[in-house]
């Protein structure tokens, strides 16, 4: 009956995507323990059905009738909407500006979700209150309190009681509108004015806190033990007035300070801080937790208790089991093709249940990046992402977990492709979702709506060609079958993409799912051409490198990376992935890395909390969290690329900033921190609207403060907020709190990066040894030798060694084995008859490879999926 605009997601270059419509009921809804009144006026006639239905009306498929002393309606099973079926009352006056407050007594004979509407009785339907009811067969009371933005002598109140797949009996009571009082304006619970990252600081480097204060003089702090002993003293450094806040602050250093432990807190201006560690990392943790985020995601699959817990386990979703119509067998939308396709796997993309792939293909390169800066980073743990890192159930197949994780969405991906022999063959579908929107709460295996493919895009294309591009060569060492599959597939897609350069998404198609249109296309070909051009080194997709405006413009903006805005995703790879780039121009890219994170290192000091983030005009924008962590990507980088300490010392300050030193005194990750966010925007962690759900799993980034206040509950409670300022942990502000694979892979690269900073220990036994020799080199070329020895009391029956030269290295020839190579990874198979390798015995084979040798010699050997100790 009323359907709200719903957006995700935004486009780099400053304009947004199509707003997606939604069938939720999103607006206004102020929980209050009463509201004060002078003389308030009841609006409701016949509110406690004394007078029987008097007044009082419903639709046909819900006749009321009053049942002791309650108005009670049998709800059919099956409607689609929650307003398929209502009980209302019309002719309710409503004066722009009045405070008013409805109550009620409601229950329902199973649990479910209703809608307890204030809004006017003529379409659109405009609503002044929507609140999301959740019911069970307890009677319960309800109260939420509102201003109304408008005049009328035709509002309704109107309950919602349509789109359960079961039937039930609703009961009502004790209805009251009371008008009359102004609903105070929203004021944000901020906690301590001492803001502190609440997980805590590594220790050395940069550690700084905010002070919020009216002072403009320094003032003292003190820093507390857990047993209440003061370790440190100072005084402030006052910064004057954050614009992105409007709060005035000071900047606490504690850089110096040595003590270690947990349980502190920051005292200063009569205020006192919420504890955090020192000197103690749960960036581990983190780094877990922030990728077990993309097993829950998975569609297709049953999440496994054994691996999330019972509260997060769950049956596969879109597999075409009852009542789903799944993923197997989908219908593209009318007029768009004359094929089926099973696109089922990959992972639900944010809060809903659709799958997109230009979301789906920056998401999969990111964790692809953060393993392969595992082979290429001198900080990087290369054991921290192996086998069995990782809670997913491909864990002890000789494959990375990140690998394995990342393959659920690359398989999701090629599925999209479209077939050979059809029209547009080797594009790839923008998208695949339900062909209206679900409600919320709504489980994926519950989801009745019918899937449709939309039709195919430039832009999700090259999201194909460069993500199965990147997969080519890090799977190589693993599975070349599949290794080869990626190449082949994203081949295609490159010359498909070349051949259509300009079939671009609709902005109109955001039915059940959101638009992600984007009219420009030059970065996803920049992105595509850098990827295929890392892994194969082919003339071809160099020359599209050097003929492209991206290889030589800037790509590090104030707005950072997107799924709009890849362009920087193919500068980074070129400046940390071995290739046969000239050395002057490798050394212009790592210029433009560093570049680019000296302009992130600015922005950082130059803001209160020391956040990598200003974005153009102050304008906080959907998801800021993710470019935020974005920019951290960049500053890590160009850590990796000098090893000056600042740039990590900004990384860890982002960090700061998400996890607690914030205008808002918020934790933008869910489990993380004393105030943490745990009401995300989320189908089915939806505990807030559903008791019987989950909240989001420890490890979810919130989208963060969006000063454009792109839902309704963030428009009635934040209307004049400042940017920073302009975030609810709600369930219902999907604008500021939704979550999003794409926002989630930089919060794990990033978690990566902080946990190696502050030492990961000792790589667990490994059941190989790998002696690496070379014996000599003349005119670019080298001899090695390798020799393969098995530590363990099994004989090894079949091997293949598979590691990563880190220059531009090429094996022309080798002895007693098989060799295979793309780009920097190799791959050695035994030569047949010397397959076995008895428990305490060794094989050796020989090569020969053009490039340097001594120089730069390969860190880390894979033999049939285990990581080898090298020596």
């Amino acid at each position: 009956m009323n359907q709200l605009p719903r957006r995700r997601g935004w486009l780099a270059r400053g304009t947004r995507h199509a707003a997606a419509m939604t069938a939720l009921l999103i607006p206004l809804a102020t929980v209050l323990p009463g509201a004060a009144s002078a003389a308030p006026v009841e609006q409701i006639n016949n509110g406690g059905f004394d007078e029987g239905t008097a007044s009082w009306w419903w639709t046909a498929n819900s006749p009321g009738q009053v049942v002791d002393g309650q108005l009670c309606a049998d709800v059919p099973a099956g409607t689609t909407n929650v307003w398929d079926a209502i009980i209302g009352q019309n002719d309710i006056p409503l004066v722009a500006g009045e405070g008013y407050t409805l109550s009620f007594t409601a229950s329902a004979s199973v649990p479910v979700v209703i809608r307890a509407n204030v809004q006017l009785a003529d379409p659109p339907y405009p609503t002044e209150l929507s609140e999301a009811v959740p019911l069970t067969s307890t009677a319960q009371d309800f109260e939420y309190s509102f201003t109304s933005g408008t005049d009328s002598e035709a509002g309704q109140v109107a309950f919602q009681i349509g789109g359960s797949a079961q039937a039930y009996t609703f009961c009502l009571d004790n209805v009251s509108l009371l008008g009359g009082t102004e609903v105070p304006p929203y004021q944000p619970d901020t906690g301590p004015r001492v803001r502190v990252n609440q997980v805590g600081y590594l220790a050395g480097g940069s550690r700084h806190a905010t002070l919020v204060t009216a002072a403009t003089e320094p003032v003292a702090w003190e820093l507390v033990d857990a047993a209440g002993a003061v370790v440190a003293t100072g005084t402030t450094g006052p910064r004057g007035v954050d614009p992105t806040s409007n709060q005035n602050t000071h900047d606490i250093d504690l850089s110096a300070v040595t003590a270690t432990g947990s349980g502190f807190t920051l005292r200063a201006d009569g205020d006192t801080s919420v504890p955090f560690d020192l000197g103690v990392t749960a960036y581990q943790q983190l780094r877990a937790d922030s990728l077990a985020f993309f097993y829950h995601q998975r569609s297709g699959i049953a999440i496994d208790a054994d691996l999330v817990g019972a509260a997060y386990a769950r049956p596969a979703g879109h597999l075409g089991v009852a009542p789903n119509q799944g993923d197997t067998d989908v219908p593209c939308q009318p007029g768009v093709c004359d094929y089926r396709l099973d696109v089922r796997g990959g992972w639900y993309d944010a809060g809903d249940h659709g799958k997109y792939v230009v979301n789906g293909g920056i998401s999969t390169a990111q964790l692809l990046s953060e393993f392969e800066r595992t082979r290429t980073a001198p900080t990087a743990d290369p054991h921290a992402l192996g086998d069995g890192s990782l809670r997913v159930p491909e864990r002890a197949n000789g494959v990375p977990d990140i690998l394995d994780e990342a393959r659920w969405e690359l398989e999701f991906l090629l599925r999209m492709q479209v077939p050979a022999g059809q029209p547009l063959a080797g594009m790839v579908h923008h998208k695949v979702h339900d062909s209206t929107w679900t409600g919320l709460p709504q489980r994926p295996e519950l989801d009745d709506r019918a899937r449709e493919l939309h039709p195919p895009s430039t832009a999700a294309t090259l999201n194909l060609a460069a993500a199965a591009g990147q997969c080519a060569r890090l799977f190589q060492p693993y599975d070349a079958a599949f290794a080869a599959r990626c190449l082949s597939a994203a081949r295609t897609a490159w010359s498909a993409a070349k051949a259509h350069p300009d079939v671009y998404a609709s902005p109109t198609d955001s039915t059940g799912g959101g638009a992600y249109n984007d009219n420009d296309v030059t970065d996803e070909f920049y992105w595509a051409a850098a990827e295929l051009y890392l892994t194969t080194g082919e003339q071809q997709y160099l020359d599209a490198l050097h003929a492209s405006p991206h290889h030589t413009g800037e790509v590090f903006t104030d707005w950072g990376i997107s799924w709009g805005s890849v362009a920087a995703l193919g500068r980074l790879d070129l400046a940390t992935v071995p290739s046969r780039l000239p050395q002057d121009e490798l050394a212009r890219i790592r210029a433009s890395v560093v570049a680019g994170a000296d302009r992130y290192l600015a922005t950082a000091r130059g803001q209160a909390y020391g956040v990598p983030y200003a974005p153009e005009g102050g304008r906080y924008v959907w998801g800021s969290n993710s470019q935020v962590l974005n920019n951290m990507v960049v500053l890590g980088t160009a850590f990796d690329l000098t090893g000056r300490a600042e740039y990590r010392d900004a990384v860890l300050s982002g960090f700061d900033y998400l996890l607690g030193r914030n205008p808002l005194n918020q934790s933008y990750v869910t489990g993380y921190g004393e105030r943490a966010s745990h009401n995300q925007h989320h189908r089915f962690w939806a505990h807030q609207l559903d008791p019987s759900l989950p909240n989001p799993p420890a490890g979810s980034v919130a989208g963060g403060p969006d000063s454009q206040l792109e839902d309704d509950v963030a428009k009635d409670k934040l209307t004049g907020c400042a940017p920073a300022m302009c975030y609810l942990d709600d369930i219902q502000s999907y604008s500021t709190n939704e979550v999003a694979i794409n926002w989630n892979a930089p919060l794990a690269w990033a978690a990566a990066f902080a946990a190696e900073q502050a030492g990961t220990g000792s790589p667990a036994q490994s059941p190989c040894r790998v002696s690496y020799q070379v014996h000599s080199e003349y005119q670019g070329r080298f001899l090695g030798q390798v020799t393969i020895t098995n530590t363990t009391a099994t004989a090894v029956d079949g091997w293949s060694l598979g590691w990563f030269f880190p220059g531009e290295q090429r094996v022309t020839s080798v002895w007693n084995g098989t060799v295979n190579q793309a780009g920097a990874g190799v791959r050695v198979s035994d030569a047949g008859w010397n397959r076995r390798i008895g428990p305490n015995r060794s094989v050796t084979f020989g090569f020969e490879a053009s490039g340097l040798g001594k120089s730069s010699k390969p860190t880390l050997f894979v033999l049939n999926g285990l990581t080898c100790r090298t020596g």
